[in-house]
């Protein structure tokens, strides 16, 4: 890498990939989660808001054509070219019968403009026939899965109501890498009682697998949550943008240089964002960050080992 550019970012990637500026369009697909309709659990993840982490997605009542139609409108008053992905981010966007899936990715693909598909969903929820399908689109579109995994840490996932055991996550990644899909790992730094240590080694144990991606998500409290709750019973630590980006940095030098770091830190809406409140300022967060960056001369890769 060069003097300037000190990780593999999602901005470096989407150029070098598609030759263009590439811009996300959060879609709902009308999905839910097996956290959520008892299947496994009610009430989905504790920090899942009630639009299940989609907050920022189209409306559902409308056709995912009509949602990406109103998104792209808004887009193009900040960028008036570019190249689009279709980002299914609300609930577990697999979570439903293959011919559904099928119906509504390919509809996603013929979107205009569209060069890639972003599934956002948890590993339990992938089967043999789905990666199939979705490895066959991927021949004709650029698809990638973002499977929701947060911590490595038993006492966290527990806690955190995720209801899969790491095990679940290493099958799914075996399979996903059958059909060349590319993966993109969610991960939230600053959950509830773990340590930059804890942190570090659930960056660690990701590494060591057939990934594409990794998204460091910052832990925001999101108003009526479960984690709101316990927040208000039983208050925990919340870090400092200080120690954030401390643990960000060590965690970039503990990543691969081939891993694209899609996401440092993370949006949250100031009408129901509790804590931390000072990630609203998204800019002096990503700025923290490389100034951090610069300030330790280091890089992406410069502590990984295998």
């Amino acid at each position: 890498m060069s003097n300037k550019i000190r990780y593999n970012s999602a901005n470096i990637f989407f150029r070098e990939k598609f030759g263009d500026k590439v811009i996300k369009v959060a879609l709902d697909g009308g999905f839910t989660c097996p956290n959520r309709d008892g299947t496994l659990s009610y009430g989905g993840c504790i920090f899942c808001s009630e639009k299940g982490s989609g907050d920022f997605a189209g409306d559902r009542s409308l056709d995912i054509e009509k949602q990406f139609e109103v998104s792209r409108q808004k887009m193009n008053k900040k960028w008036k070219d570019g190249k689009y992905i279709a980002y299914f981010q609300a609930f577990t966007n697999t979570y439903a019968p293959l011919e559904y899936l099928q119906k509504i990715f390919t509809k996603a693909s013929n979107l205009p403009d569209v060069v890639g598909i972003f599934i956002a969903t948890r590993p339990d929820c992938i089967t043999e026939d789905i990666a199939k399908f979705l490895g066959e689109l991927n021949k004709k579109i650029y698809v990638c899965i973002e499977l929701g995994f947060q911590t490595s840490k038993g006492e966290s996932i527990k806690l955190i109501n995720r209801c899969y055991e790491n095990e679940v996550f290493e099958d799914c990644i075996e399979m996903l890498n059958k059909y060349n899909i590319d993966i993109i790992v969610h991960t939230i730094l600053g959950l509830p009682y773990e340590s930059k240590q804890d942190m570090l080694n659930t960056v660690k144990y990701v590494s060591k697998f057939n990934i594409s991606g990794i998204k460091l998500q910052l832990l925001h409290i999101i108003k009526d949550t479960a984690l709101h709750k316990l927040y208000i019973k039983n208050p925990f630590k919340i870090l400092t943008l200080e120690e954030y980006v401390d643990i960000v940095v060590s965690c970039i030098e503990n990543l691969p240089t081939n891993i694209v770091i899609h996401r440092v830190t993370g949006d949250g809406d100031k009408n129901t964002l509790v804590e931390p409140k000072w990630s609203l300022n998204k800019k002096v967060v990503l700025n923290s960050i490389n100034r951090e960056l610069n300030i330790r001369d280091t890089y992406q890769g410069v502590l990984f080992s295998q």
